[in-house]
């Protein structure tokens, strides 16, 4: 999912994609193709693409598919992918744009799958959407057979929302930090919970310094102002790549505090 961004403008020579090749921006998820919105995209594609080679044929479920990159990247290398998601458009155009992908509408507090029937269940930027986090990561666990990964990420509350008690995304109903993450995971009925975060890497930490200390901030600025995007800054949000991104795993380097991570990744085994 993506940061808010109300009524986003464009920056100076975008071309946009064709009309029914991409779902409306509306801030509650990203999509590829639009280099407006490159920065998310490509912050979220980084976690698909690093931990893919762990769904390497087996049976697995995206739980919150949103546009369906995701599921399409994860079914290059996996036996089976089924996605579900609760929107009816994004459904019919993963349907549309992405063959090799099983979709179907469902509620994620009641999975339409067979307890025990799949190997990895995906879960990434959707658990800060849910009003039921707890009931949704128990079916996981139902759903998937015994030893089967759950992998999950969701931005670090701390420094997504800092200082907040409420989320600044209105599409999001509570964010997690590591701590209150892996609780609810052990809870739910998963152990051996790997926590790994997200920084930016050298390229977008110098991205950072360019535009007054945080590429994100400067994003955020001219969209809710409804301002004009400086050439400067457009070209660098176009420039992004999942390269860009670090994902480190919690304690191995001291340089990289879980608590000052961008986005929380976890990964856990079904008890």
């Amino acid at each position: 999912m993506t940061a808010f961004v109300p009524d986003v403008p464009q920056p100076a020579g975008h071309t946009p994609p064709p009309a029914d090749a991409v779902l409306t921006l509306t801030g509650e998820r990203t999509i590829p193709d639009l280099d407006i919105e490159n920065y998310w995209f490509r912050r979220h594609e980084v976690v698909y693409e690093r931990l893919a080679p762990r769904c390497a044929d087996r049976d697995v479920l995206e739980a919150g598919c949103g546009e369906g990159y995701g599921a399409d990247l994860i079914a290059r290398v996996a036996r089976r992918v089924v996605a579900v998601d609760y929107d009816e458009a994004a459904v019919a155009h993963v349907r549309a744009r992405y063959p090799r992908v099983e979709v179907m509408r469902a509620n994620l507090a009641e999975l339409p799958l067979p307890d025990a029937s799949v190997d990895v269940v995906v879960n990434f930027q959707v658990i800060e959407h849910l009003w039921d986090q707890g009931q949704f990561v128990r079916e996981c666990a139902r759903v998937l057979r015994p030893s089967g990964l759950l992998m999950m990420s969701t931005p670090n509350r701390i420094t997504f929302s800092p200082g907040r008690d409420t989320p600044i995304n209105p599409f999001h109903t509570r964010e997690l930090n590591a701590d209150e993450l892996t609780e609810l995971l052990v809870d739910g009925g998963f152990g051996d919970v790997a926590m790994y975060g997200l920084f930016h890497g050298a390229g977008l930490r110098e991205m950072d310094a360019r535009h007054g200390g945080s590429i994100i901030d400067a994003q955020i600025a001219r969209a809710v102002a409804d301002a004009p995007w400086p050439p400067d800054l457009a070209a660098d949000v176009a420039a992004v790549t999942t390269a860009d991104f670090d994902i480190i795993e919690a304690g191995r380097d001291p340089n990289h505090a879980i608590d000052d991570s961008l986005d929380l990744i976890a990964i856990a085994v079904r008890l």
